[in-house]
C-alpha cells in the first residue's frame, strides 16, 4: 500500500473578526477534518477547513485495537488542529469520533490522549447519531422544499443512510461497510481485479439487505450523496466532461475504466486526489451496490456532511432547539412515564443540586445530565416493577438516543441504574477518578430526589434544605415533620443504609 500523504489540506476564506468563532472536528475512519466558522446573525459562515488522511480504520488489528502507528498518525494531525485552536478564541468547539473509534477496543486510550492534545472533550457518537448529523449538514445545502430525500454518505468505516424531509430525518441507519475497511478486506494485497471488485460489491449488497425493504417502503424523491468517495466520483465525472449528476451509466463506465488497472495504487483519473487512489475502487463498489439495492437512478453530490451538521447542531443547541430534549420526551412517551411524577423528581433534583453545586464543584452540564436522568429514571416500569432501575438503564444504554454522544448515553444509563436500591461501584470506577466522583454525587442527588417523592404528593413537601461536608449529606426539614411522616422516615432510613455501603453518611433531621 502507498505511504500516507501527510500533507494537511486547507481551504481558507478571509474571516471577519466581529463574529464569534465555532469549530467542529470530525475524527473519521479515513480522514480527520476540522471546519472553523463564524456565526453571523444566526448563520454559519465557514472561514477555514483543515483535513488530513489518517486511516484509523486501517490501523485496527485482528483484535480490533488501534495500533500504535495508527494512534501516532491521529495524534500528529490533532496536534496541528490544536495549534490552530490555541491561536484563536472560540465560542464553542465540538469533537466527534465515528466508526473506527466505535469499533476500537482501546478507544478510551486514544480519546484520553486526544482530549489532552486538543483541550476539548471527544465524543464517540453512535452510527445513527452520525447519520442524523450528516443529514443535518446535507440539508443545510439543499433547497428548503418539502420533497423527501435520501442521503447516502460513504465513509472510511461505515456508510450512513437517511431519509428525511427538510431538516427532519425520518429513517436512519449506519451499515458496517466503508472504503477503508473494504479496501483492506478485498484489496489488501494491492491487487485489483474484476473478481475482487465483484466480491466487494456483493459484500455491500449483503449489508444492504438489512435496509432495502424499509427504505423502499418509505420512499423518496431526491437522492443526495456526501463525503469523500461520492465526492471523488462527482469530481472525476466533471473532470471528464460528464454531467455532474451521478447515474447508473456513468458508474458502470467508471467501473470499466477502474478495471483497466492491475493495482489499486495505480488507479488514475482526472480530478482524483493521490490519497484516494487506493481506496477509490472499494468506494465505487459500495456506491454501485447502493444504486442497485435501492433502485437509485440518479444522485446529486452535496458539500455538506458530518462536520457541517455538527456545527448546525451546536447552533441549534444555542437557540434552545436541542434535539436531545426531543429524544428525552420521546423516551418518556414510548415507555409511558408518569409525567407528573417525573416533574416532581426533576424539581427536587434541581433544588438539591442548587444547594450543593458549589461544594461539590458541579457544572451546568452536570445539571443537564441530572435533569434528563430525573425525567427518565422510571422508564423501566414499562417492563416490570421488579428491578425496574436495571431495566431502565438497559433501555438507555442500548437504544439509539438522537443527539446524545455515547459518553452521555452511558452516563445517563449509569444514573438511572443507580437511582434506587444498592449503588454498584464497579460501573463508577470504570470512569476516570474525577468523572467517577461527579457521577457518584449526581447519583446521590437523584436518589434523594426520588426518595422525596415516594409516598407523597410532591406539592405536599415542606421547605427543606440540604448541605454536604466531605462524605456527609445533611437534609433539614421543619421541626417534627419527619416524625409525623413515618413512611418518608422509613424510606430515608433505607436510603441511609444504601449510602453507608457506598461510603456516605446521610443525616435527616
Amino acid at each position: 500500500m502507498k505511504c500516507l500523504d501527510t500533507t494537511m489540506t486547507h481551504q481558507r476564506r478571509e474571516p471577519s473578526s466581529s463574529q464569534p468563532l465555532v469549530a467542529a472536528i470530525d475524527l473519521g475512519s479515513n480522514s480527520f477534518h476540522m471546519i472553523v466558522a463564524r456565526v453571523d446573525q444566526g448563520e454559519i459562515r465557514p472561514v477555514e477547513r483543515l483535513g488530513k488522511k489518517v486511516q484509523l480504520a486501517a490501523g485496527l488489528n485482528q483484535h480490533d485495537e488501534l495500533t500504535a502507528e495508527a494512534m501516532k498518525r491521529g495524534f500528529s494531525c490533532l496536534s496541528q488542529f490544536a495549534q490552530y485552536l490555541s491561536g484563536n478564541q472560540f465560542q464553542a468547539v465540538r469533537v466527534v469520533g465515528t466508526n473506527a473509534l466505535r469499533k476500537a477496543r482501546n478507544s478510551r486510550a486514544f480519546v484520553d490522549k486526544a482530549q489532552a492534545i486538543l483541550g476539548y472533550p471527544v465524543e464517540i457518537i453512535a452510527g445513527r447519531e452520525e447519520a442524523r448529523l450528516i443529514y443535518l449538514g446535507v440539508a443545510q445545502t439543499q433547497s428548503d422544499d418539502n420533497e423527501r430525500r435520501l442521503v447516502i454518505d460513504i465513509g472510511g468505516g461505515s456508510t450512513e443512510f437517511v431519509i428525511g424531509e427538510r431538516f427532519e430525518p425520518r429513517l436512519m441507519e449506519s451499515l458496517h461497510m466503508g472504503c477503508v475497511v473494504f479496501t483492506d478486506r478485498f484489496f489488501g494485497t494491492g491487487e485489483l481485479s474484476e473478481q475482487r471488485f465483484q466480491s466487494a460489491y456483493y459484500a455491500a449488497r449483503l449489508e444492504l439487505l438489512n435496509i432495502e425493504q424499509s427504505y423502499s417502503r418509505l420512499g423518496w424523491v431526491d437522492t443526495v450523496g456526501s463525503s469523500g468517495s461520492i465526492r471523488a466520483v462527482s469530481t472525476i465525472l466533471q473532470a471528464m466532461g460528464e454531467c455532474e449528476i451521478i447515474s447508473r451509466d456513468n458508474l458502470a463506465m467508471l467501473k470499466q475504466k477502474v478495471l483497466t488497472f492491475n493495482q489499486v495504487n495505480s488507479v488514475r483519473f482526472p480530478g482524483l486526489k493521490p490519497d484516494r487512489q487506493a481506496i477509490f475502487p472499494a468506494g465505487l463498489a459500495i456506491l454501485m451496490a447502493c444504486f442497485d439495492a435501492l433502485g437509485i437512478e440518479h444522485m446529486r453530490y452535496s458539500d455538506g456532511a458530518l462536520r457541517e451538521g455538527v456545527l448546525h447542531d451546536m447552533l441549534g443547541r444555542d437557540r434552545h432547539e436541542d434535539v436531545r430534549e426531543r429524544t428525552i420526551n420521546a423516551l418518556m412517551s414510548r415507555y409511558h412515564v408518569d409525567e407528573q411524577l417525573a416533574a416532581h423528581v426533576m424539581t427536587h433534583a434541581r433544588n438539591c443540586f442548587a444547594m450543593v453545586a458549589d461544594a461539590w464543584k458541579l457544572t451546568d452540564k452536570d445539571l443537564e445530565l441530572l435533569s434528563w436522568a430525573a425525567r427518565v429514571c422510571q422508564i423501566g416500569l414499562d417492563i416490570s416493577h421488579t428491578q425496574y432501575h436495571r431495566h431502565g438503564a438497559y433501555l438507555i444504554d442500548n437504544s439509539d438516543l438522537m443527539g446524545f454522544s455515547k459518553r452521555e448515553q452511558q452516563q445517563l444509563a449509569l444514573l438511572v441504574r443507580g437511582h434506587r436500591r444498592s449503588i454498584s461501584k464497579p460501573p463508577m470506577t470504570a470512569w476516570p477518578k474525577e468523572t467517577a466522583r461527579r457521577l457518584m454525587h449526581l447519583t446521590i442527588l437523584l436518589r434523594i430526589a426520588n426518595t422525596l417523592t415516594l409516598g407523597l404528593n410532591g406539592d405536599a413537601l415542606p421547605e427543606y434544605s440540604m448541605s454536604v461536608s466531605r462524605s456527609t449529606i445533611s437534609l433539614y426539614f421543619p421541626d417534627d415533620w419527619i416524625e409525623q411522616h413515618p413512611l418518608t422516615a422509613a424510606n430515608f432510613a433505607a436510603e441511609r443504609s444504601y449510602l453507608s455501603k457506598a461510603g456516605f453518611k446521610l443525616v435527616v433531621t
